[in-house]
């Protein structure tokens, strides 16, 4: 494999998308968790959805952060590596993207304030009003994200006039054929993400012994989120890859490690993709199953890897794999939460220390499954940048060289080093604190022992 200017500038844009995916990760569910908080505590009056509130309140205020510094890179990739993408599909990309600035980060950013700094400034009904629209604004900017990405994967409503795509039917570019499903699937991957990092934070301050009451509500609300979701994450998954047989049927082909179009097609556990020789070595696979779960017969023709050319197949090692970590990933989740039901029906829902380890060990999972999904998705895609149109070697910049891309490589890998560090510091500073008393307890960036709210505020002020 040559390294050049194609290559490094798919490796640039996978270290800056794969980090930034990490945050809307964990801030969609965290802004819709905040505004249940607030709502229970608008309904029940109960300080202690007060507490937790502030508490998440500010760790998504540092998370949202790195997500807005970490974004804005993506756009200009598209400009300096992507050039002649941008130029072809302009008229596509170019509106869903501004439509994603125009709802989402407006809502954010302007309800984020409120949300923050108005609590003691506005009616509580006005501060559950602005957790509603954050959280709508994280819902938005996914949704139009995830139909720009559908669209490259399902490539629908579409006309090609010299060389670039215009739009005959809007609403069949925006609902393109995957949208339903892929939205569907990510947004349900994140609120598990989500949930699991808040299962992961009231297991560690109850096995220290504090903020016991808090956390008793953090475990039990999600757990009882989770117990809906991760199940039905597996129905999701499966209708996406229905979808994804019917549309993309080479990135389902490297999914499962299939190379011969067959009939009872078993499904590969384990193998070892050998594209030059096409066929798995040391392959485990149960007779059969693959066909059932792709055609629910098992009888179901599916086709393999030979019936396209090399060139038009994606990478099926880096495909195959990822899909096994995606599910591997969410089957321990499942065992979570089989656990802590099981705990929950015994009563020992919070004193059981092995439980509580689990939940501790299980924090990036939701991560890990996202990262390995997005892979899945986006590599499986390739040779193609949008499905049969376009080839991602001719969505490359034509004028850049193997030294230009590898300096802004190497700047972007310091960059986002030392950033995301600081973030992650700082974030895990503010886990520890926990959700007792925030203007007490919360560190501050501003300064040793200063609240982060307060310091924030007084940095506010003294600007204005």
């Amino acid at each position: 494999m040559e390294l050049d200017a194609l290559l490094l500038s798919r490796i640039q844009f996978v270290w800056v998308v794969a980090l930034h995916i990490l945050l809307p990760a964990f801030t969609v569910g965290l802004a819709s968790y905040i505004a249940v908080l607030e709502a229970l505590h608008l309904r029940t009056g109960d300080a202690v959805y007060v507490r937790l509130s502030k508490y998440w309140t500010h760790i998504f205020a540092v998370s949202f952060g790195l997500g807005v510094v970490s974004g804005i890179v993506m756009p200009f990739q598209f400009g300096t590596n992507w050039s002649r993408f941008s130029d072809a599909t302009a008229n596509i990309s170019g509106p869903l993207l501004a439509y994603e600035g125009l709802t989402a980060f407006f809502l954010e950013s302007t309800f984020l304030g409120i949300l923050l700094f108005g609590r003691k400034l506005v009616p509580p009904w006005v501060h559950f009003m602005a957790a509603v629209l954050v959280a709508l604004g994280t819902f938005s900017s996914s949704f139009w994200i995830l139909a720009v990405n559908s669209w490259m994967q399902t490539p629908a409503g579409h006309e090609i006039v010299d060389g670039r795509f215009f739009a005959k039917d809007w609403f069949g570019v925006i609902f393109n054929p995957s949208l339903p499903y892929r939205l569907a699937h990510t947004l349900t991957a994140f609120f598990i993400t989500t949930a699991f990092v808040v299962v992961a934070v009231a297991a560690y301050h109850l096995r220290r012994g504090k903020f016991a009451q808090e956390c008793r509500v953090m475990l039990s609300m999600t757990l009882w989120l989770l117990t809906v979701l991760v199940p039905l994450q597996l129905v999701l998954g499966d209708a996406h890859g229905l979808n994804t047989l019917e549309y993309q049927p080479a990135k389902l082909a490297a999914m499962e490690g299939n190379w011969e179009t067959q009939r009872r097609m078993p499904a590969v556990l384990f193998g070892i993709p050998d594209a030059a020789a096409e066929r798995n070595r040391f392959e485990i696979a149960i007779p059969a199953l693959g066909s059932l779960y792709l055609t629910h017969s098992f009888d179901g023709e599916v086709k393999g890897l030979k019936d396209w050319a090399k060139e038009d197949r994606p990478p099926v090692a880096v495909v195959f794999f990822a899909f096994r970590i995606m599910v591997g990933a969410g089957l321990l989740m499942l065992a979570v939460v089989a656990a802590g039901l099981w705990l929950r029906y015994r009563g020992r829902l919070y004193d059981t220390a092995w439980f509580q380890r689990a939940c501790l060990w299980s924090a990036p999972l939701g991560f890990i499954a996202v990262i390995a999904g997005w892979t899945t998705t986006e590599v499986g895609r390739q040779p193609w940048v949008v499905q049969g149109l376009l080839r991602t070697r001719d969505a490359v910049s034509p004028s850049l060289t193997t030294i230009d891309v590898a300096l802004s490589l190497a700047l972007y890998v310091v960059v986002y080093v030392v950033v995301f560090g600081a973030g992650l510091f700082l974030l895990l500073r503010l886990i520890k604190a926990g959700p007792g008393d925030q203007e007490a307890a919360a560190p501050s960036p501003l300064g040793a022992g200063r609240p982060l709210a307060a310091g924030v505020e007084t940095l506010g002020k003294s600007a204005s």
